[in-house]
């Protein structure tokens, strides 16, 4: 961890300058030689970082969201091309080029923030140690010293020996209680982080690898600031929780504002909007036209979030506008109240009973039920009075007296008569 710290020497100055403004700042309020006014200064110090890193951290949630819709097309390019990964290659650099996606701008915002992760991680040995840093003079290497958060010095170690921890005023105990604590909430606090991502502002409608990925990242990161924590000096952990915690409010605010489309952060975010424009009758802010006109621009692409929140503004009449506003309409609530009285009604089969009586209490239909019947009864005479012709056509069938005999069941042909000397 040194070796990676020393490469990050460069930015240790700017640093150390951060971090010692707001400590004289502090100082004023808290005194130059207590654990709050230097702590303060660390997280003062991530609060910075983290502002300086909105810009990217808005391209990672883009980035992301991107990658969560081509998952799909990737899928079936690595099934077309499985065979050539160089084709493969070639197909996703393409994808990636048309969509105007970047794989790695999900991790700008940790790329990003290392070097300043490692600077700090210097200056905080270097205190250790008793060796002045950046612009951390003699001084404020004293200071930085005796200050104590919880009873645990800053730059202590969960690793340190009782000798190296009685050197910096402090007991092997507390050095590692208050070490153990922040470890606990900093894997935590990324573990919570990750699992909201992914059980509320994630495409449920999409199953795709990345999901899989996602989800085992959530599991893995958690388990490595754990392994990796007890390494890390007391205000290593004071910077790396602050973030964390930074890292899950803004988070928090980006699902409940912006969530994922088709997620079911989306579905919660609709329902308060339509509470809204309901107790309201209109859309009350701009940035929430701009979320009815997308809905209204997708038409029939909606998600299921998308239509239900369509329908449940019809039931109130009121309809969506291309503009991102809404309309009172009598006519969408009449057709959603009615629902399925509009449609043809199939009438219900009757009994044999039910369609006789039906017939005899109709007019005339007795008179022409008799005479129906009369004119069948007169073709059934007709018929049985015609003489019938018991000779039978010839069919082209070879005669009895051939060799070939006729089946059984067929007609026999015309027989030859015999002859008087037989009879």
């Amino acid at each position: 961890m040194d070796t990676i710290a020393s490469l990050f020497s460069f930015i240790t100055t700017p640093v150390s300058w951060v971090i010692v403004q707001f400590h004289a700042l502090y100082g004023t309020i808290f005194g130059p030689d207590t654990g709050w006014a230097w702590g303060l200064s660390i997280v003062s110090l991530v609060v910075l970082i983290r502002i300086c890193l909105i810009p990217l951290f808005v391209k990672q949630i883009k980035s992301t969201r991107n990658m969560q819709v081509l998952q799909p097309k990737m899928k079936a390019i690595q099934e077309r091309y499985k065979n050539d990964k160089q084709r493969q290659s070639e197909e996703m650099m393409k994808l990636y080029k048309e969509t105007g996606t970047n794989p790695l701008s999900s991790c700008l915002p940790i790329l990003a923030q290392s070097p300043f992760f490692f600077a700090l991680y210097h200056v905080l040995s270097s205190i250790a140690s008793g060796k002045t840093i950046g612009v951390i003079n003699q001084s404020l290497l004293d200071s930085a010293r005796q200050a104590h958060i919880f009873g645990a010095p800053l730059a202590a170690k969960f690793t340190d020996s009782s000798d190296k921890v009685a050197s910096l005023s402090a007991s092997l105990t507390d050095v590692r209680v208050v070490t153990a604590i922040m470890i606990v909430l900093m894997s935590a606090s990324q573990f919570y982080t990750q699992r909201q991502l992914m059980t509320k502002n994630v495409d449920l409608t999409v199953k795709t690898p990345y999901m899989q990925q996602q989800k085992m990242l959530m599991y893995i990161f958690p388990l490595i600031f754990a392994v990796t924590g007890i390494n890390f000096p007391v205000g290593v952990l004071v910077y790396w929780l602050t973030t964390n915690v930074w890292t899950m409010g803004q988070q928090m605010y980006v699902i409940n504002q912006n969530p994922t489309p088709g997620s079911k952060a989306q579905d919660q975010y609709l329902q308060r909007l339509l509470k809204g424009i309901t107790s309201h009758s209109e859309v009350r802010s701009r940035r929430k036209r701009n979320v009815v006109k997308a809905i209204v621009a997708k038409g029939p692409d909606r998600n299921d979030n998308e239509r239900k929140f369509v329908s449940s503004l019809a039931k109130v009449g009121l309809v969506a506008q291309a503009d991102g506003t809404v309309i009172k309409s009598d006519t969408a609530s009449a057709e959603t109240e009615a629902g399925g009285a509009v449609r043809r009604q199939q009438p219900k089969r009757q009994t044999k009973a039910q369609r006789q009586a039906a017939a005899a209490a109709q007019p005339g239909t007795e008179t022409k039920d008799s005479e129906a019947a009369d004119d069948l009864a007169k073709t059934s005479l007709q018929k049985k009075d015609e003489p019938q012709d018991t000779t039978s056509k010839p069919t082209g069938k070879p005669a009895a007296g051939s060799p070939r005999q006729a089946k059984s069941g067929q007609r026999k042909g015309q027989q030859r008569p015999k002859h008087p000397s037989k009879k």
